[in-house]
């Protein structure tokens, strides 16, 4: 009996003891917060959900930070990065260059953290081809190259990242591009050469705080000006409009308000002319039409839209060698103008273009030419591209995956489509968008009848006053 009683005893006094070892706090890997990091990036990419980086990948960011070593980042880099990719090679350089550990005591930290992790937790992930991570990597070693007070080298790599954040437009890069932004400015007022990026700083501010959709919630919410009050404010209202309904894809609405703001400015606004033409032609070929030679060489307009002449030359050929040497030799001007993003969406417009001629000379061809043809990389290429312009209507095709070739369907009368009708529709609307334009043009001012009726009551007044002044001159010489 007082044999269990002990017993008893003792498992009493060993419950607690085997509860304090549960409740305490697992120690922090850095391992597995890199891998949590990395996860967290691929989800929010999948998901295009960016508010998970704002804050999560920010905290977790900090957890890691206070804990990692140059061996924690060359393993990161190692594992998550491809070893053909010239970023791998960069970064690896300049950890390789810190005296944090040596060589074989990376690898042997690797290889301890591996047994201890379970060792394929890392490689079950492998190396990720998302820019999301590569600029990650190169946050982490510019945090731990400036904690280390290495702001020559922090420099260099900070320079690094942001050359290639400005080569993606993702905004699931916006917060760690931030990030990016905010070290390099610091590695660089550290060495005392601020001064040297705030172009850069700047030009950086201006590009995120451009927002189209800000844009045309303010102009839906503005009160909108009268069109006979301010001419010149009107047309430049059209011309931005026509601006964010182009960016926005609404080219039917964009090309109709700008051919107004076209029509409307006035003969001596030379330079606005030309900018609502150039965004016009654009959007007109966005829209699949073709631009007249004429309308290139009306007085003034040659030289300004020679590089948008070129551009219309290609789009009608449906070359896209010479679109895109019209694009690389007028880059610089098309980046004066701000029409870059509108160019880039032209290239399927050629392709489409191109893929309708040979549509229309050849009843059968293969893929393999079709690319030829068009300049596209292989079949594969060229196969997706015509299952896309047949989906679209674009051309009137079957497409063999089997037979590898493009098959030409024979063509039914156009007047039996429902084509002659949209045309048609087209040219009606637009006469009666004309003909309300000109009725509104020809109306009286609201208030003009009042301003003359004003003008006139105050002339008889002044009249009546002369006529009482001179009553009184006169008796007074009377008096006299």
């Amino acid at each position: 009996m007082v044999q269990e009683q002990v017993a008893a005893a003792a498992a009493d006094a060993a419950v607690p003891a085997k509860d304090a070892e549960q409740q305490q706090p697992k120690p922090f890997s850095v391992k597995e917060g890199m891998q949590g990091i990395v996860s967290l990036l691929e989800k929010s990419v999948k998901t295009k959900e960016t508010r998970l980086l704002m804050g999560r990948l920010m905290r977790q960011t900090a957890m890691v930070r206070k804990h990692m070593t140059a061996s924690d980042l060359a393993r990161f880099v190692k594992t998550y990065l491809p070893q053909d990719s010239s970023s791998a090679g960069f970064l690896q350089g300049y950890l390789k260059q810190d005296a944090d550990v040596a060589p074989m005591e990376d690898d042997a930290t690797a290889a301890a953290a591996d047994a201890e992790g379970g060792g394929d937790a890392g490689a079950a992930s492998g190396p990720s081809q998302l820019p999301e991570v590569e600029l990650y990597s190169y946050l982490l070693v510019l945090v731990y190259l400036l904690d280390r007070k290495h702001f020559r080298q922090a420099r260099e790599v900070a320079d690094a990242a942001v050359g290639l954040l400005q080569q993606h437009n993702r905004r699931t890069l916006d917060a760690i591009g931030a990030r990016i932004y905010f070290y390099y400015s610091w590695a660089y007022e550290c060495t005392g050469a601020l001064a040297d990026v705030r172009s850069t700083l700047m030009a950086a501010h201006c590009t995120a705080g451009l927002r189209h959709d800000a844009a045309e919630k303010f102009r839906s919410k503005a009160q909108k000006a009268d069109s006979w009050r301010v001419p010149g404010q009107y047309c430049r209202y059209l011309f931005y409009l026509g601006t964010i309904r182009a960016i926005q894809l609404e080219y039917s609405e964009a090309k109709e308000v700008l051919q107004q703001a076209s029509r409307k400015a006035p003969t001596c606004a030379h330079g606005f002319r030309v900018a609502c033409n150039k965004w016009l032609i654009l959007v007109r070929l966005l829209l699949g039409e073709v631009p007249e030679r004429e309308e290139f060489s009306a007085p003034g307009m040659r030289g300004p839209l020679a590089p948008y002449f070129e551009l219309t030359c290609a789009v009608r050929s449906g070359d896209l060698a010479q679109f895109r040497a019209a694009s690389d030799k007028f880059a610089g001007a098309f980046r004066a103008d701000r029409t870059t993003n509108l160019i880039t969406r032209l290239q399927y417009n050629v392709i489409r273009t191109g893929l309708r001629r040979i549509n229309l000379a050849y009843s059968r061809i293969s893929l393999k030419d079709v690319a030829e043809k068009l300049a596209l990389p292989s079949a594969v290429d060229a196969e997706y591209i015509c299952a896309k312009a047949i989906r679209d209507g674009g051309i009137d095709a079957v497409l063999d995956h089997a037979g590898g070739f493009l098959a030409t369907r024979e063509l039914t009368d156009l007047y039996s489509t429902n084509e002659p009708q949209a045309a048609f529709h087209e040219r009606i609307a637009f006469c009666l968008n004309l003909h309300n334009e000109a009725v509104k043009a020809m109306r009286f001012e609201p208030d003009a009848h009042k301003r003359a009726l004003a003008a006139a009551n105050g002339g008889k007044e002044s009249m009546s006053v002369e006529e009482i002044a001179r009553a009184i001159e006169e008796e007074e010489d009377d008096e006299l």
